[in-house]
């Protein structure tokens, strides 16, 4: 019930205090959340960019049409995708997971070889695009790491991808952005969202079960 209490609390939040930080731990807790969410294959194909610098979030507000969270937040997520899935990328993956596992198999292998086989042939922006929804994955827990941990968040898209590319030199890392969450608390004073009734199609409308 905590969890379901936390996420009837959660809100997509539209005006954030900038006088009130969150606290570090509990930062850390969230991206830990997030960097255990499900990937496709296991193979993370994306990274997270934390922004605490006011000069460089006054620069991404712009290219993100203005939008306050981006500076009245505290910390700035940025989910930044693999541009492309390469030999290098799949290797390093498995190679990690067989170095911490300790032992590899013959099926994990032929895993590997198939996926070395069918990826990296791919087009480049189907490849992006796969590893864009892999960051929705862990947006998805981020937000609700972020509402147990009672701290406010907003998923957002609404920014020029390109210009924030540019902005924090992601393409000379072979990323892209994808999305961007601010992570703080809610001036209650100022949101007009903030004691609106939550809102969803009932348990009947949403489920479909096939018995």
């Amino acid at each position: 019930m905590e969890l379901i209490q936390s996420l009837k609390w959660r809100y997509a939040t539209k005006q954030m205090n900038p006088a009130k930080v969150v606290p570090q731990d509990k930062v850390e807790r969230i991206l830990e959340a997030t960097r255990l969410a499900p990937t496709s294959s296991g193979l993370q194909p994306y990274e997270i960019i934390l922004v605490t610098n006011r000069e460089i979030r006054e620069k991404i507000k712009i290219v993100a049409n203005g939008q306050e969270q981006v500076t009245d937040c505290s910390h700035l997520l940025v989910f930044a995708a693999w541009d492309d899935y390469t030999p290098e990328r799949i290797n390093m993956m498995f190679d990690l997971i067989n170095k911490e596992r300790g032992f590899t198999s013959e099926s994990w292998d032929s895993y590997r070889k198939m996926l070395l086989n069918s990826y990296p042939s791919r087009d480049a922006e189907v490849n992006f695009q796969h590893a864009a929804k892999q960051a929705y994955l862990g947006l998805g827990v981020a937000l609700v790491a972020a509402a147990f941990e009672q701290v406010d968040s907003t998923p957002m898209e609404g920014f020029d991808p390109d210009a924030l590319d540019e902005l924090l030199n992601l393409r000379s890392r072979g990323l892209r952005s994808v999305l961007i969450m601010p992570l703080g608390y809610r001036d209650a004073d100022k949101d007009w969202l903030v004691n609106l009734k939550k809102v969803r199609l009932s348990r009947e409308k949403f489920v479909i079960e096939i018995k």
